[in-house]
């Protein structure tokens, strides 16, 4: 067997387990993301878990499919120099943001998987030699720096305008069976909404390096990618279905139904233009707006605290991890 050869076989095992991770990846976003999705419907009674379930998982799927693209080209053309990138450098940047996005679902902590990834191609860019494109970092950082407050402002009006359109009163909904049933159908609508945003949102997270190695198109990418999502959904998805909902704000189902709509259209906003934002930093900026359309008093302050410490550490502990396992792993050799 020739040197040619040897290094063939070595690519094509490398393809190989790439495309292992990428699924094992696309399983830890589908599970960590169902409490930003489903965990409020879920929560308030308005659909049982297994249903909950199966309707993300489903649409999702959908998702990935059929509304992934532009983000999958923006995440595997833009952020650094494909032309530089080895299958050997995609599994370093997919494995550190594996790891660190399984970490944070086993402690039940919602961060952004989105801001993960990103700086883990920066850090192994960074521990390669692969020039990185900063112009495009500026523009997902400011996507990113906007879409908690743009949520914030419109969860607060969002919540006063479903409360005079379905005449829900707070302090009288014991009383407003009709209403609450109405709102409840609601609910379950825009948390299938997020779902299927979700999908084209975040898949790219896992599959955006098999358009800068040029091993799958992004049709492909996004049902390798769907299907991961959609497993980790059924098989990991029940930790995390509480912990955003009821830990951040003391919702009723008028506030629940106007956060997960505005994460839905705040999200898929920024998908339409090739954007990716994070789904848990908008759904918890609209569930502010919310609560302080009830009034301050709703808002577990302390939560919000510790969340936000997890946005600010998931991004550094990605670039520090992913630079590191470059480093480590000698990736800049097989360039």
């Amino acid at each position: 067997m020739t040197s040619a050869d040897l290094s063939c076989r070595q690519c094509d095992i490398q393809a190989i387990i790439l495309v292992v991770i990428v699924l094992a990846f696309a399983w830890s976003i589908g599970a960590h993301y169902t409490g930003a999705c489903m965990g409020m419907p879920y929560g308030s009674g308005s659909i049982k878990l297994q249903p909950a379930l199966i309707l993300m998982a489903v649409l999702a799927l959908v998702g990935a499919v059929f509304a992934s693209h532009r983000v999958e080209t923006n995440v595997g053309l833009n952020i650094i120099d494909v032309g530089r990138v080895t299958v050997a450098a995609a599994l370093v940047i997919i494995f550190a943001a594996f790891l660190l996005t399984t970490i944070y679902t086993a402690r039940k902590i919602p961060t952004s998987t989105i801001q993960i990834l990103v700086f883990c191609v920066v850090g192994t860019a960074l521990g390669a030699g692969i020039p990185v494109h900063w112009m495009t970092i500026l523009e997902l950082a400011m996507v990113w720096v906007m879409a908690p407050p743009i949520a914030l402002g419109l969860g607060y009006l969002f919540t006063h305008a479903l409360d005079r359109v379905v005449g829900f009163k707070p302090e009288e909904k014991s009383r407003q069976t009709s209403v609450l049933r109405t709102l409840s159908v609601i609910l379950v609508v825009v948390g299938t909404a997020a779902s299927f945003t979700m999908g084209a949102n975040d898949v790219s997270n896992a599959t955006g390096v098999f358009i800068m190695t040029h091993l799958f198109n992004v049709w492909m990418a996004g049902l390798i990618g769907g299907i991961g999502l959609l497993i980790g959904v059924l098989t990991w998805g029940k930790p995390l279905l509480q912990k955003v909902a009821f830990d951040i704000v003391h919702v009723d189902l008028s506030m629940a139904s106007a956060a997960q709509l505005v994460q839905a259209v705040v999200v898929l906003l920024a998908v339409a233009f090739g954007f990716f934002t994070s789904m848990n930093q908008a759904l918890v900026g609209a569930m502010m707006g919310a609560g302080i359309a009830r009034g301050n008093a709703s808002i577990d302050w302390k939560a919000i605290s510790n969340i936000v410490k997890g946005w600010i550490i998931a991004p550094i502990s990605g670039i520090v991890i992913a630079f590191l396992l470059a480093k480590l792993a000698g990736v800049w050799f097989m360039l």
